[in-house]
C-alpha cells in the first residue's frame, strides 16, 4: 500500500470516529432535551408544597413572634400519637437565621412527630419575620424578653412550675444562656448542634465570622436580608449545591424525591431576615470575643455565668456537621455546673440530625427516655 493509500484510509477511520463520537453526543444531549422536557412537566404538575405538617395550636404571641403548642390527636396526615409520657413539657427553641418547621417538614421526616410519638408534649418558638422596624431588637429582647415569655406561658398552659427547654443550633446557645440566667424554670436543658465555645478553628464559618465587619453590614442594612446570609452557607459547601441539583435533575420523575427535594428547597430559601442589633452583638460578643465561656456575656444589666446551669443536661451534636464544629458544641460541659450531663452523638449533618432516616429513629426516643428517667415530681 502506498503512502497515499495510507493517508486516505487513516482520514477515513478519523471521519468515521468523530463521526460515531458525534453521533454520541448528539444521542446524550437529545437525552437530556428530553430529560429537561419531562422534568419541566413534573414541576407543572406540582400544585403546591405542605410543610409543618403537624397539627399545632398557637397559645401566644408577641408582634411577629408565636409559641404553638402541638396536639396529642391525629389528623390527616398524622399517625396516632401518646398521650404525653413526660409530665413536664418541652419547649424548643429554634435559631434565628431559619424557619423551625425543618424540624416538621413531613409526615416521614418530623422530629415533632417522633417526639409525639414517644409521649413528649410538645411547644415550639417561631420567630417570624421580623420587619425593618424590628432592628433595634437585642440579644436581651429575644432571651430575657421572647424566650423567657414563651416559658411562662408554657408555665402557665401546663400548670408546671419549670419547662425543658431544647434549644437547636443558634436556638441553643439562646436557651443555654436563658438556662444561665432564669434557672429555675428550666427542669432539664438540651442542646442540639449547638455553638458555644466560638474560639474554635474546625469550621469555616467560624473564621469567617472573625474577620466580618459586622458594623458596616448592620449599619447598612438595618434588618441583615435572607439572601446575605443564605449566600455565606452556600459558600460553606458549594459543590454540595451542584451535586444537589444534578441529583434533584435525576429524580424528577420519582414523586416522593421531587416532592422531598421541594420541601427541602422551600425551607432553605424561606429565611427570615435578622434584627440588626441582635446580630450584631451575636457576632462581636461570640464569635470574635468568644465572651460566652468567658463569663463576660452581658445580657441587658445581667452578665452570664455558665456554672449557674445546674439542671440536668443533655449536649446533642452531629457527627458531620459543617456548620457547628463538634469542638465548639461539646465545650458546655466543661463550663456548665451540672453534676447530671451527658454528651451524645448522633448520625448526620446540622440538618440530616433531623431529617434523616437514622437521626429519625434515634434522636427523639432518646430524648424522650432521658427526659423520662428526669420527669419526677
Amino acid at each position: 500500500m502506498n503512502t497515499k493509500t495510507e493517508h486516505e484510509e487513516n482520514d477515513r477511520e478519523q471521519a468515521h470516529g468523530l463521526n460515531a463520537r458525534s453521533a454520541t453526543v448528539i444521542q446524550t444531549m437529545t437525552g437530556v432535551y428530553e430529560r429537561l422536557l419531562q422534568s419541566l412537566s413534573a414541576l407543572q404538575e406540582v400544585k403546591s408544597v405542605e410543610v409543618g405538617v403537624s397539627e399545632k395550636d398557637c397559645v401566644w404571641e408577641d408582634g411577629h413572634v408565636r409559641l404553638y403548642h402541638f396536639r396529642h390527636k391525629a389528623g390527616k396526615q398524622q399517625q396516632r400519637v401518646r398521650a404525653p409520657l413526660v409530665r413536664t413539657p418541652i419547649l424548643i427553641v429554634y435559631a434565628l437565621v431559619n424557619r423551625p418547621y425543618m424540624l416538621d417538614l413531613q409526615p416521614d421526616r418530623s422530629f415533632v412527630q417522633q417526639l409525639l410519638l414517644n409521649g413528649v408534649d410538645v411547644y415550639m418558638l417561631d420567630w417570624g419575620y421580623p420587619t425593618r422596624f424590628e432592628h433595634h431588637l437585642t440579644l436581651d429582647d429575644y432571651i430575657s424578653g421572647f424566650v423567657d415569655d414563651a416559658v411562662n406561658a408554657v408555665r402557665k398552659n401546663a400548670n408546671v412550675k419549670s419547662v425543658n427547654v431544647v434549644g437547636v443550633c443558634q436556638g441553643g446557645t439562646f436557651s443555654t444562656i436563658y438556662a444561665a440566667l432564669f434557672p429555675k424554670k428550666v427542669r432539664n436543658l438540651i442542646t442540639i448542634a449547638t455553638p458555644i465555645d466560638f474560639s474554635v478553628k474546625d469550621g469555616l464559618l467560624f473564621e469567617w465570622a472573625k474577620e466580618m465587619d459586622v458594623d458596616a453590614m448592620v449599619d447598612s442594612f438595618g434588618v441583615v436580608p435572607a439572601e446575605v446570609l443564605n449566600a455565606g452557607f452556600v459558600m460553606l459547601k458549594p459543590f454540595a449545591r451542584l451535586q444537589k441539583y444534578m441529583g434533584a435533575f435525576e429524580a424528577m420523575n420519582d414523586e416522593t424525591k421531587l416532592m422531598n427535594f421541594l420541601r427541602m428547597e422551600q425551607w432553605i430559601f424561606d429565611s427570615p431576615g435578622q434584627p440588626g442589633e441582635c446580630y450584631r452583638q451575636f457576632i462581636t460578643d461570640l464569635y470574635q470575643q468568644n465572651r460566652l465561656i468567658k463569663g463576660k456575656l452581658q445580657v441587658g444589666r445581667k452578665t452570664v455565668n455558665l456554672g449557674n446551669i445546674t439542671m440536668p443536661l443533655l449536649n446533642i451534636y452531629a457527627t458531620n456537621d459543617h456548620i457547628v464544629p463538634h469542638s465548639s458544641t461539646k465545650a458546655l460541659n466543661r463550663y456548665v455546673g451540672s453534676e447530671d450531663k451527658e454528651l451524645y452523638e448522633v448520625p448526620g449533618g446540622h440538618i440530616g440530625i433531623f431529617v434523616g432516616s437514622k437521626a429519625q429513629k434515634e434522636l427523639a426516643p432518646k430524648i424522650a427516655e432521658w427526659l423520662q428517667e428526669r420527669d419526677g415530681e
